[in-house]
């Protein structure tokens, strides 16, 4: 049996989750892929550099939180698996954290028993919801039965964001958790910070045409034409995500500003970035 079986992959549409895994120099991806990912190499050239930062972010952030003591973590958009995974990073420092991978994405699904392999004194799920439903992704079982929610917990919206373009035509307001209002995607984190317990932590990276403007137009353009509409943001529209929460140092900066481990993050520049990254906690 086939590992895609009765998954229907469309594999002969680009895909981002597999786009992304192709910068990353994954292995699950296709022609159709390989072929929007080069049309994105000749607009941004460094865009294998920026999914790496964005990747290196996610790890530090991981294991920042988990030295912290958090031990429950929510990971939204979670694409191909690519070893270490976030439960490998969180587990690694705490044996016994527990993860729950949310994305809709069938490709992911297809590949979700990779994600549920942890430490045995853990716990580690995939959830098949929408992020643009988040009352109903909220109360998945599979989420509810592996985390608590009256316990911090640390909600991961890494490079996931930008693909919630605002809509032009709707007013703004709380409507937007569904879909309705203009800018749905502050939204929707609005409904999910709110989910959380206090201590809490947002982790959070986006695009933003900040340092390269007329690339990451061009960017946004091969991702519409492959089915991906997005937006990037300016900082203080990326800021807004956090409001009410206190960032930790050194607050909302390009991917590998945010607490580099060592020259190979830092030998990345704000332009290749390209996204900007922060981790707040709740009050």
């Amino acid at each position: 049996m086939s590992l895609y079986d009765g998954v229907d992959l469309r594999l002969n549409v680009p895909h981002s989750a597999r786009m992304y895994d192709y910068f990353l120099g994954g292995i699950t991806n296709f022609a159709a892929d390989r072929e929007a990912a080069g049309q994105a190499l000749a607009a941004l050239p460094w865009v294998r550099a920026t999914a790496r930062a964005n990747r290196a972010f996610m790890h530090r952030s991981t294991r920042a939180l988990a030295e912290a003591g958090l031990d429950q973590f929510l990971d939204i958009g979670t694409g191909i698996p690519t070893s270490p995974n976030l439960h490998e990073i969180a587990q690694q420092v705490n044996p016994r954290a527990r993860v729950v991978y949310v994305d809709n994405d069938p490709i992911v699904l297809s590949h979700a028993q990779a994600l549920l392999t942890g430490a045995r004194e853990g716990r580690t799920a995939y959830v098949e919801a929408e992020l643009t439903e988040p009352a109903a992704l909220l109360a998945a079982p599979g989420l509810r039965d592996t985390i608590d929610l009256a316990r911090p917990v640390a909600l991961s919206l890494n490079a996931v964001l930008h693909f919630v373009p605002d809509d032009p035509e709707a007013p703004d307001g709380p409507d937007g958790a569904d879909g309705a209002a203009g800018q749905r995607a502050h939204a929707i984190v609005e409904h999910l910070k709110a989910a959380l317990a206090p201590g809490s932590a947002l982790v959070l990276s986006h695009v933003t045409a900040d340092f390269a403007p007329e690339e990451i137009a061009r960017l946004a353009g091969i991702y519409r034409a492959a089915g991906a509409p997005g937006q990037a943001r300016a900082h203080h529209e990326i800021a807004r995500f956090f409001d009410g929460w206190t960032l930790l140092a050194p607050g909302l900066v390009p991917t590998p500003r945010w607490r580099p481990a060592g020259p190979e993050d830092t030998a990345v520049s704000d332009t290749e970035a390209s996204l900007y990254a922060a981790v707040a906690i709740k009050p």
